[in-house]
């Protein structure tokens, strides 16, 4: 899962990491309350995979079970913040097709691709919610 943040007055999405999925312990969650702790974050911005249509299938349900799961565990740490879903259509195409034609290629590509669309969910938001005013 790529992760990224925005600067403090909520203008720019950047990258953070990527971090791998672990259905078993669910140090994958672990991770991002601490870094949700470091970066101080207000909110948490979950990626929704709907189809173009907008339909939800089954990846749209793991991904309100994960930001239900992220959000108990904020609720439990000492950084309790909002998680919030965002529709995430195409972007981990756009960012892999960016990365592309900019020569990144490989292992890589792969490291930073979704990194990238956390870049591209997180920056839609953001602009959605300044266009809403509601930043």
């Amino acid at each position: 899962m790529g992760l990224a943040a925005s600067d403090p007055s909520g203008i720019l999405a950047s990258p953070v990491e990527t971090v791998a999925r672990d259905m078993k312990n669910r140090s994958d969650l672990d991770r991002i309350v601490a870094l949700v702790a470091e970066y101080e974050a207000v909110e948490v911005v979950v990626g929704l995979p709907r189809s173009l249509s907008g339909a939800e299938g089954r990846a749209a349900v793991a991904a309100r079970e994960y930001a239900d799961l992220l959000a108990e565990r904020l609720r439990e740490s000492h950084h309790p913040v909002p998680v919030q879903l965002s529709d995430e259509r195409l972007t981990t195409v756009i960012a892999g097709r960016t990365l592309s034609q900019r020569g990144v290629r490989g292992k890589k590509h792969r490291a930073v691709v979704d990194q990238a669309a956390a870049v591209l969910i997180l920056q839609a938001w953001l602009d959605a919610e300044r266009s809403a005013d509601q930043p």
